[in-house]
């Protein structure tokens, strides 16, 4: 696990969130992590600076924001949308 991932995460907890670690699945391209609180559950992939999100981890995004979770892309060095839900 990156100290990038391991940052994330912590600030998920200090927020209320219990953070899954996913991983391994039946399918490839889903997010790093699954957060979960008070009944909702959200999703977030963790990518270094200078990392890029791969065509597949994009279309997972979209299939788990179409059914109506939340998804977010958290990069080390740049603001995301995670911190203005949290």
């Amino acid at each position: 696990m990156s100290k990038f991932q391991t940052k994330t995460i912590n600030k998920l907890k200090k927020k209320g969130w219990k953070v899954l670690k996913i991983i391994r699945l039946n399918e490839s391209g889903y997010p790093d992590l699954m957060a979960l609180k008070e009944g909702e559950a959200i999703f977030i992939e963790c990518k270094e600076k200078n990392d890029t999100l791969k065509p597949l981890q994009q279309l997972r995004l979209k299939e788990l924001n179409k059914l109506g979770f939340h998804s977010f892309v958290e990069q080390d060095g740049k603001k995301s949308d995670l911190d203005s839900f949290l």
